[in-house]
């Protein structure tokens, strides 16, 4: 997300508990929140997916290897 449309999702919020958006303003903050959003989203995921968990051996596995394996049956 843009520097620009950051600075326009704080504009709208401020001109909101000041006094109120019209209709079309509510519109685009709603888009712009989503789009936000959906970009935390991505960042975090992308996260999640280059972090490795480390065992007590030493042992290196990516977290979503890891996970798997905590989720298998242990038999």
């Amino acid at each position: 997300m843009t520097s620009e449309k950051i600075a326009r999702i704080n504009a709208l919020a401020k001109k909101s508990r000041e006094g109120g958006l019209t209709e079309p303003e509510k519109a685009e903050q709603a888009a712009l929140r989503q789009e936000y959003l959906a970009d935390i989203r991505r960042n975090v995921v992308s996260q999640l997916e280059n972090t490795i968990v480390v065992d007590e051996q030493g042992n290196k596995t990516p977290l979503k290897d890891a996970a798997r394996k905590k989720e298998e049956p242990k038999s």
